[in-house]
């Protein structure tokens, strides 16, 4: 008896104690449930599969927030993206020679009356010009802008620098549009001239900045025998081996140098090396070896250049390639004009083939320049290709107005036209927005 209620006990507490068990099981499992719920409810549930991280980064890139609506920043982690190429137009890309000429109605920067620089056969307005929209167009390249000549910035940047234009008339008439920009700053003393007023040398005192010009048409020793009109008495001598003495022995003074050449390869010449004739150019009757414009002008680019790359200079060297003009119905000494008011669109007009031979040439001879130079070099070498841009303006040249008043009191006198070189101001002040980019801006 004692002994069955000992077992009952037993089982009943055993029964007790798993009664307990399951009771605390289902209380634990009613928590849990609970607790699943309430949790739900707060962070709610979607039925659309999770979408991959990279699809949600793009999701968020395009969600456009509203004022009532705030969306959660979400910092993608880093991932390694394809090198796309860039094509919008940058300065490395930019092609500043390729463009077009367009309006620009607020006109020049300077006019004949503000600048006492320019020289009376580039002086087109005050030698009676009647037309004046030569002057509002602006050279605009295609693929990027070209900001106008900023004196200011450019003295900030040259100040105790030299500047010098080495070459022909061309030349001459650029450094007169580059004294007009930069004296609506600071005036220039005129500090030195040789005997003809053909090389010079300016200092702006203020910013210690030194501008000169050497008239070296061939860049070689040339003896010359005409005037001022072009007229010869005799035929040029020409030192193919011997650079001019002018230029070479103070090419080291200047920070930046601009060279060119071109249209003087043209006349008439005797050719000389080691002081001994060795041909000629267009010398019918001497009896001597027609040696080509083209093949003298590659051999003096190449003694030129060889100069500057073999040198210790430090500076920046422009080559500047050769100008066309615009001469119709005949050349400069057989009546040729130039009476057009407009410039040419873009395939409006061709380069002549003298004009072609003389750019590729400087193009060549310069890319073999730099080749030889390397990277490393301290000495820098620009390629400054007006040719093409100067070809679409043969509005801008002095024509019959390279003398003053040609037509005057109904007079129809017989004059010479000048269809190379530029009035002033004109196109050929271009040029300087051109090296502002290069120089400055670059």
């Amino acid at each position: 008896m004692v002994k069955e209620m000992s077992l009952d006990c037993s089982s009943w507490s055993l029964r007790m104690h798993n009664h307990v068990l399951v009771k605390f099981a289902v209380s634990i499992l009613l928590m849990g449930l609970a607790f699943r719920l309430f949790f739900s409810d707060s962070i709610g549930f979607s039925s659309v599969p999770e979408t991959p991280l990279l699809e949600r980064i793009k999701a968020t890139e395009i969600t456009i927030p509203t004022p009532e609506t705030t969306i959660p920043v979400m910092t993608p982690p880093p991932m390694a993206t394809p090198e796309i190429e860039d094509h919008r137009p940058s300065k490395e890309k930019c092609d500043l020679f390729t463009g077009d000429w367009i309006p620009n109605p607020s006109g020049p920067i300077y006019t004949n009356d503000t600048c006492y620089n320019i020289e009376e056969h580039q002086n087109c307005m005050s030698n009676g010009r009647p037309d004046s929209g030569y002057l509002y167009w602006r050279w605009n390249p295609r693929d990027c802008e070209l900001p106008p000549f900023n004196a200011e910035r450019f003295f900030e940047l040259m100040r105790h620098k030299s500047w010098a234009f080495i070459g022909d008339s061309i030349s001459r008439n650029h450094v007169q549009s580059f004294l007009c920009i930069l004296s609506k700053v600071e005036k220039p003393v005129l500090v030195y001239h040789d005997k003809e007023y053909k090389s010079k040398r300016w200092h702006f005192p203020s910013n210690n900045f030194t501008l000169s010009v050497f008239w070296s048409p061939f860049l070689v020793q040339a003896i010359t025998f005409e005037d001022n009109n072009g007229v010869a008495t005799s035929e040029i001598q020409l030192y193919l081996d011997k650079l001019d003495k002018k230029w070479t022995d103070q090419y080291q003074n200047f920070d930046y140098i601009v060279i060119s050449g071109g249209k003087w390869f043209l006349k008439t010449a005797i050719y000389y090396e080691n002081d001994t004739i060795v041909g000629c150019h267009y010398c019918p009757g001497k009896n001597l070896t027609e040696l080509g414009f083209d093949n003298v002008y590659r051999k003096v680019l190449q003694l030129v250049l060889n100069l500057f790359v073999t040198s210790n200079h430090k500076g920046l060297v422009f080559l500047r390639t050769s100008t066309p003009d615009h001469f119709e119905n005949g050349e400069w000494f057989s009546g040729g004009t130039c009476n057009r008011t407009v410039p040419f669109k873009e395939g409006g007009i061709d380069l002549k083939d003298v004009d072609t031979v003389l750019r590729n040439i400087e193009l060549q001879e310069y890319e073999k320049a730099v080749a030889a130079l390397g990277s490393a070099a301290d000495l820098k070498l620009k390629f400054l290709d007006t040719t093409r841009l100067s070809l679409l303006r043969p509005d801008g040249h002095p024509g019959p107005y390279r003398n003053p008043h040609p037509f005057a009191n109904g007079k129809n006198s017989k004059v010479q036209n000048d269809c190379l070189h530029w009035c002033l101001p004109g196109p050929i002040d271009a040029w300087n927005d051109l090296v502002m980019e290069m120089v400055v801006n670059s």
